[in-house]
């Protein structure tokens, strides 16, 4: 009796687990494409363009004078797939190796660039989607959700054949944020900046597992979630940029940003269907109860008002750009995201290994006074751990390559255009005691993604 009563427990908790995750180049948390020069370039933390906003708010000391205003907009794509491998599949879905497909998006992704200049110092914000930033859908829903409901009910010698199973995830996830640096030139070869960017949460969980239309006792369980999430944090940033001759270093850091989301309930059932709530009950008195008393444990930090963590980590990050001729650049870059010490839901950060590194390099070349190519190519390293991972919530280590280019419509407007995609690294969890079923079983995480992009720079 007490293997089946460890086997419904958990579902409540994972079916409130559910997270979207970003489809764009950054950290867990972080975005860092928001400007079309990076997505074909990539080590951007050098340059003295307009994107410098966001990217070495210092380097733009050297920028242009006057104002500058960019526009970006960016489509990104991706795949967000769990390969199920477990026994009990095979009555489910005919095979016991499943794939379940997640369609992570996101509509046209915006941001902003502006800055001013004069002398020895200048104003510049960014305006853009700068942590996590889509949806994703997964129609049949996922194996930890719809393993463990059927597990539970097989233990009962309920099998998948008597019972309809109905179930299906989604989750959004945007972290909007507004940035503002102000920057001054020390002297003719070193600048420093200073800045902060306020951060705005904004998120949702959807999702629901029925069991129900069994021939004798109608409806199994019933697991339905709607909550969204809103919260506010924000993040300090300071800067240097040297800057002599064909040589540009930047370093920049920003603060961890602590942000606190508390819920906005619609709705929320953890329940077991009347007639096996009593036959549970004629079975072991004290199981109804114990199974009440845990759903109400888990699905506490998903009541109206509670509250919950999504801290975007602090980032360094350290640059270079060398100008090999007059019309060839070329750049190196290192990001470090203190993931680690950024609180996450449920503590998961310290499941981490290590924080997130990243290596970055990309070149730039003026084939004429109209036309600039260019491309690079970025490494993630997240610090994953096998416990770290979850159907709701996984990462995978990844290469990304990036290449487009710019045209000089006019002496004061430039049209950026770009594609990148990431190659990610499959990441298989195997366990011997899969979802406490005490059956082997694994589960394949891999992931697709692909951004096109489109800008405009406008000088004043």
């Amino acid at each position: 009796m007490k293997k089946k009563l460890t086997l419904g427990l958990p579902i409540a908790a994972c079916l409130l687990s559910l997270a979207a995750m970003p489809a764009n180049a950054g950290g867990l948390m972080t975005n860092t494409n928001y400007h079309i020069a990076f997505d074909r370039m990539f080590a951007r933390g050098a340059t003295t363009e307009i994107d410098a906003a966001y990217s070495n708010p210092a380097g733009m000391a050297w920028g242009h004078e006057g104002w500058q205003l960019s526009l970006n907009f960016q489509k990104p794509w991706q795949n967000r797939d769990i390969e199920t491998t477990y026994p009990l599949l095979q009555a489910m879905y005919g095979d016991a190796t499943h794939k379940f497909e997640g369609k992570a998006s996101a509509p046209i992704v915006p941001a902003i660039f502006a800055s001013y200049k004069k002398d020895r110092w200048a104003l510049s914000t960014m305006i853009g989607i700068v942590g996590s930033g889509g949806f994703v859908k997964y129609d049949e829903g996922v194996p930890m959700f719809n393993v463990m409901l059927a597990s539970m009910l097989a233990a009962k010698q309920v099998t998948p054949d008597q019972y309809k199973l109905s179930s299906q995830m989604k989750g959004k996830q945007y972290i909007y944020g507004g940035q503002l640096n102000f920057t001054y030139k020390i002297t003719d070869f070193l600048a420093a900046a200073v800045g902060v960017r306020a951060n705005y949460y904004d998120g949702y969980y959807r999702g629901h597992v029925i069991a129900d239309q069994h021939p004798q006792l109608g409806d199994l369980a019933k697991l339905q979630l709607d909550v969204d999430q809103k919260g506010w944090g924000f993040a300090p940033i300071v800067g240097i940029d040297y800057h002599q001759g064909p040589l540009t270093v930047g370093v920049k850091y920003e603060f961890r940003t602590r942000i606190c989301t508390e819920n906005e309930t619609n709705e929320l059932t953890a329940a077991l269907g009347q007639k096996l709530q009593t036959m549970l009950a004629a079975s072991d008195p004290t199981t109804l109860q114990t199974i009440a008393t845990a759903l109400g444990t888990k699905t506490a930090p998903y009541v109206d008002g509670a509250e919950t963590r999504y801290d975007m980590p602090s980032l360094l990050t350290i640059a270079a750009q060398y100008e090999i001729s007059p019309k060839v650049r070329a750049a190196l870059e290192y990001h470090f995201f203190d993931d680690k010490n950024a609180k996450m839901a449920g503590d998961r950060q310290k499941e981490l290994s290590h924080g997130t590194h990243e290596f970055l390099a990309g070149v730039e070349w003026d084939v004429c006074d109209k036309l600039t190519l260019s491309c690079g190519g970025q490494r993630t390293d997240y610090g994953l751990t096998d416990t770290y991972q979850q159907n709701t919530s996984f990462a995978c280590d990844s290469y990304s390559i990036g290449l487009g280019g710019a045209v000089n419509l006019t002496d004061k407007m430039r049209l950026n255009f770009s594609y990148f995609c990431s190659l990610y690294s499959d990441y298989k969890v195997e366990s011997t005691n899969y979802l406490g079923t005490g059956i082997a079983g694994s589960d394949n995480y891999s992931r697709t993604n692909h951004v096109i992009g489109l800008g405009l720079d406008y000088k004043f």
